[in-house]
């Protein structure tokens, strides 16, 4: 009887200690003169989508959309307390302005320190997004010179046999009938993956010959993050971050892990034998190991909209060595950036496309013209970069479906938001703050008539009107990111040469309205876009 009193007082102690761990933080926003959502046990307010019961999108317009009006208000995530900056001038503060209080990311992809990041499963870790503090800044330095609009240019030469690849592939399948119908994401990925693998990783794959390629196969498991384990992962990284990097758990599965090392290695001894210079990523990345990678001040006047800029911070002397785990890691945010964004992107681009065949006409004749002054050559980096109406169509296209719904902040030591009209309180070392891009990007007091597609919001007249603390594609501040030049720059091409040779129409699978997937997952449609590709 007494043993069984003493069980019953050690467990009833453990919950006692779990509930008062649990719900530690439940009064955090009450001395805040600031609104906040209501507290929900362990999941908080992302329940509906940890449960996959609405889109990520959808579950950050709605949030958004809860105190209209305010400039911020209080939200949990799981346990933890966070801001949602509603106000564009405010987010330019935090993420400009004041960005030495707002140093990093929320530890997504694992608690960054230099212990466990030598962990040989921790790759994520080493990425540049992971990165924190001091050492953020020394890769941030190194790098930059890379994702230059010169460094494009060179690697743009690399996509072209990508390019002209997909379009034999297509032709030739859709010669008999005049049309064919595609998933227009499981095609966009597979000239991403053939883009990536040559101006990441140096090597040639062709994922519409092999449609099991490995490199896809590994790609496209590594992007996966709707698998469960991914998601357990991702929670215990999220509540537990510094037993998730003790015990050395990363995003990516040791397969992959070891799969892209091998791959990189091999390249960079075959590259080392035979003195091969191709203007790829690793060729870059060799050079920042040799600290020859300098970066160049460039005019901007012909950049896409979306394109974001590069701060003070990234144009800093670097002396410390970029080590070879470093480097392949760097070559997964590369992965990251040029595979699901810009295969995603190129996906909701067609969708509106056939929602607007009048904008696919003129978009159609730029691409016409701009072949027509080309006269045979292939297309060219300046080439892309003056079509004018590409560009507003790709800006629009991320306005309405920004591939980051919502981007974060870390607050990296205490900061006093205080507007000069009466809201005043302090965001305390260790909490973070979200700008909600998906409701920023749909709200009419930014963009009248948020729902309707329409690229002249991006025309040299209307462009200059836009906040651009209400546009955040890429991003914002000197935590932007880093590899959006490449990916406009493969989506802008990807298209030009898919409408050069095929008019984009709907098929009878084509769903529209489009239906997201739900939870906290790679943003697409349920039931995959589908399209018919009509040859010209």
């Amino acid at each position: 009887m007494e043993v069984n009193l003493v069980y019953l007082a050690v467990v009833l102690a453990v919950i006692a200690y779990l509930y008062r761990w649990i719900t530690r933080n439940n009064d955090y926003f009450h001395d805040k003169p600031i609104p906040s959502m209501a507290v929900r046990p362990f999941l908080g307010a992302s329940g509906s989508l940890v449960l996959r019961k609405v889109s990520f999108p959808d579950f950050i317009q709605t949030i958004y959309n809860k105190f209209p009006g305010v400039k911020v208000f209080g939200m949990f995530e799981t346990i933890t307390p966070f801001f949602v900056i509603r106000d564009p001038e405010l987010i330019k503060q935090i993420a400009i302005k004041d960005f030495d209080h707002f140093v990093d990311h929320r530890p997504t992809f694992g608690l960054f320190d230099e212990e466990s990041a030598e962990h040989p499963n921790a790759l994520f870790r080493k990425t540049l997004f992971s990165m924190t503090g001091q050492r953020w800044k020394e890769m941030r330095a190194t790098l930059s010179p890379a994702f230059t609009g010169s460094k494009m240019r060179l690697m743009f030469s690399l996509m072209g046999e990508c390019f002209d690849g997909m379009i034999d592939h297509y032709v030739k399948k859709a010669k008999t009938s005049g049309r064919l119908e595609v998933e227009v994401k499981d095609m966009m990925s597979r000239v991403s993956i053939n883009v990536i693998a040559s101006c990441a990783f140096g090597i040639k794959v062709d994922c519409f010959k092999d449609q099991d390629h490995e490199f896809l196969r590994h790609g496209k498991k590594m992007m996966d993050f709707a698998r469960p384990i991914v998601i357990a992962r991702m929670m215990a990284m999220r509540v537990f971050p510094k037993l998730s990097s003790r015990f050395g758990i990363d995003l990516l599965d040791p397969e992959q892990a070891r799969y892209f090392t091998h791959v990189f290695q091999e390249t960079i001894k075959a590259r080392e034998s035979h003195g091969t210079v191709r203007n790829d990523m690793i060729d870059l990345l060799l050079q920042a190991r040799k600290g020859t990678l300098k970066f160049q001040e460039e005019k901007n006047d012909q950049e896409g909209f979306a394109t974001v800029q590069e701060s003070d911070m990234g144009k800093v002397e670097v002396t410390k060595q970029i080590t070879e785990s470093e480097m392949i890691a760097q070559c997964l945010v590369f992965f990251l950036g040029g595979f699901d964004t810009v295969s995603t992107c190129a996906m909701f681009m067609a969708y509106e496309l056939v929602r607007n065949p009048e904008v696919q006409q003129k978009l159609y004749e730029e691409v016409l013209e701009t072949s027509k002054e080309l006269a045979g050559k292939p297309l060219s980096y300046d080439a892309l970069q003056k079509m004018k109406y590409m560009d507003m169509v790709v800006s629009e296209t991320l306005r309405i479906w920004p591939l980051a719904p919502a981007t974060d902040r870390l607050c990296t030591k205490d900061y006093t938001i205080d507007d000069g009209q009466g809201l005043k309180f302090t965001i305390d070392k260790g909490t973070c703050v979200w700008f909600p891009a998906a409701g920023l990007h749909h709200n009419p007091q930014y963009f009248p008539n948020p729902e309707r597609f329409d690229p002249e919001r991006f025309n040299d007249e209307n462009k200059r009107n836009i906040n651009l603390g209400a546009y955040l594609p890429f991003g914002i501040g000197p935590r932007n990111c880093i590899g959006s030049r490449f990916a406009l720059m493969e989506v802008k091409a990807v298209m030009y040469y898919t409408l050069l040779k095929f008019t984009i129409v709907r098929s009878a699978k084509t769903q529209i309205p489009m239906q997201l997937r739900k939870g906290f997952t790679n943003l697409g449609p349920e039931k995959g876009m589908h399209v018919e590709l009509k040859l010209r």
